[in-house]
């Protein structure tokens, strides 16, 4: 490794600081991410929502086990699912792996660091909600299409969250894997509570109001609704991949990938499907359509309130269970995403500045990156605005990880892996990376029409506008290449 001025240095591999329950813990970030989607899903598409989680959900915990075997057979590649592309498209030649391996971790960063800035501004609502923190005055939206109206209080106190929440991040995947611990525990047990309440008062639960092909009254079926609503769901369903991103830095990564990848993809399962079941079997369209919003808070005080009526101690416990669940969100967001873009620089694909890491074995540069794109786009101040333009890169990224797994399966199934999957998941990767990039591409041009509403189409141009920063980004680092007499990107070489 090489040192620098600063403290920082190049490295080409991060430290091994943690074992499958990091990798685990900071992943349920992923999961966790069902909390602000369901509520909106089920108001929007009722029981039709419910048999989403379940199909959609199933084909996240099938890319779960795809990146089982890929973590293994690659064990000290950091940043999970976009930086195996860079070795599971080589078959296709070393430029292909190159540029799809680039671009999609590129695109993983645009899906993945826009959860800190979406979720640190939701926990600010509820923090600023349950303390009784005055929100002081009103400005925004950037623009009449562009953005909505924040309050100085808000956006203070989500700025405070992305600054806290960046320094576990900063000191070392230990560090981040513990702070990620506390505040999964804060947030899964009240959730699986959430899920198990009903039961203890079983009155509050009819079943006969889930019926799953049915949409709320008002509500007419197409196909625009269901592949605009896919593109929505898959931002959240399929996220549980996120312990992938960790799994070069366990200490034992051949064994840990499959622990913590199978554990991730049947946890995911379980919420996913079980969760938004409780909540319609409890509430039913009706009780969603009394509520008049998908917003957690609403949603899941709504909730209780019908299981044991309404009291201080459950605004509490919701409250605070919703801002633990966020807070992990955040840490997920920003330390999760840099890591594909630091492998991609020592790679060879991405600028040699992305390589840098500090004296922790963090990426620091990649880090500070999503730090700083994250208080940006906080002033955008509309999640629902910001969810569009980032799943036109998380779904892209996804889809590739898919079929690259296929082609990996197809071209080189003899290369040595730890773990082996069936065979037939090859073919069936394919398919569905396939069906992913078709998704990507016409259900992200109607999503802005369910998740923000007409005339914001334009979103999707957005995406891909700031997909195709890679090529700027690409062509810096083979500049600087070239400046260095190095004759190829394909060759790793320490920076200097």
């Amino acid at each position: 490794m090489a040192a620098h001025p600063s403290g920082e240095r190049f490295t080409v591999e991060l430290e091994k600081g943690t074992n499958w329950w990091g990798a685990f813990v900071i992943g349920l970030a992923g999961t966790i991410l069902v909390i602000g989607l369901a509520g909106y899903a089920l108001l929007a598409l009722g029981g039709v929502a419910v048999t989403m989680f379940i199909v959609l959900t199933l084909v996240g915990v099938f890319l779960c086990f795809c990146l089982a075997e890929l973590a293994a057979a690659f064990p000290d590649r950091a940043g999970g699912l976009p930086s195996y592309a860079f070795e599971t498209f080589k078959p296709w030649g070393d430029t292909a792996s190159e540029h799809i391996g680039g671009l999609s971790s590129w695109a993983y960063w645009l899906g993945w660091f826009t959860v800190a800035p979406i979720n640190a501004y939701l926990a600010a609502l509820y923090i600023t909600d349950l303390f009784g923190i005055p929100l002081g005055s009103t400005y925004g939206p950037i623009s009449d299409k562009f953005g909505s109206a924040w309050s100085v209080g808000v956006l203070v106190t989500a700025a405070i969250i992305l600054l806290v929440v960046f320094i576990p991040g900063w000191l070392g995947i230990r560090l981040g894997a513990t702070f990620a611990t506390v505040l999964g525990i804060g947030s899964i047990i009240p959730l699986v509570l959430i899920i198990i309440l009903p039961f203890f008062h079983p009155s509050s639960i009819d079943f006969g109001r889930v019926e799953l092909g049915t949409l709320p009254e008002g509500v007419a079926g197409s196909w625009q609704l269901i592949v605009g609503w896919a593109f929505i769901f898959v931002w959240t369903v399929w996220a549980m991949e996120a312990a992938a991103c960790y799994i070069g830095e366990c200490r034992e990564p051949a064994r840990d990938a499959k622990i913590a990848m199978t554990a991730e993809g049947l946890f995911g399962l379980f919420i996913y499907v079980t969760l938004p079941l409780m909540l319609l079997a409890v509430l039913g369209t009706a009780g969603f359509a009394e509520l008049g919003s998908g917003d957690a808070n609403v949603v899941f005080l709504g909730y209780v309130d019908k299981i044991f009526g309404a009291n201080e101690f459950w605004r509490w416990f919701v409250g605070l269970a919703l801002v633990a669940a966020l807070l992990l969100s955040v840490l997920n967001a920003l330390i999760g995403a840099s890591r594909g873009l630091w492998q991609n620089s020592i790679d060879g694909v991405l600028p040699k500045i992305f390589g840098r890491t500090n004296k922790h074995g963090s990426p620091s540069t990649a880090i500070i990156l999503s730090l700083v794109a994250s208080l940006l786009v906080l002033l955008v101040g509309s999640p629902l605005q910001i969810y569009v333009f980032s799943n036109m890169g998380y779904l892209f990224a996804l889809s590739v990880a898919m079929i690259g797994f296929g082609v990996f399966r197809w071209k080189r199934n003899d290369f040595p892996r730890p773990v082996r999957m069936p065979r037939i998941m090859g073919p069936v990767a394919i398919v569905f990376g396939v069906g992913g990039l078709l998704l990507w591409a016409i259900g992200g041009y109607y999503a802005a029409d369910y998740a923000v509403g007409q005339g914001y189409r334009w979103l999707f141009w957005v995406g891909l506008i700031l997909l195709a920063l890679y090529v700027p980004l690409h062509l810096w680092r083979r500049v600087e290449d070239r400046r260095h007499g190095r004759a190829t990107p394909h060759h790793i070489d320490h920076p200097h």
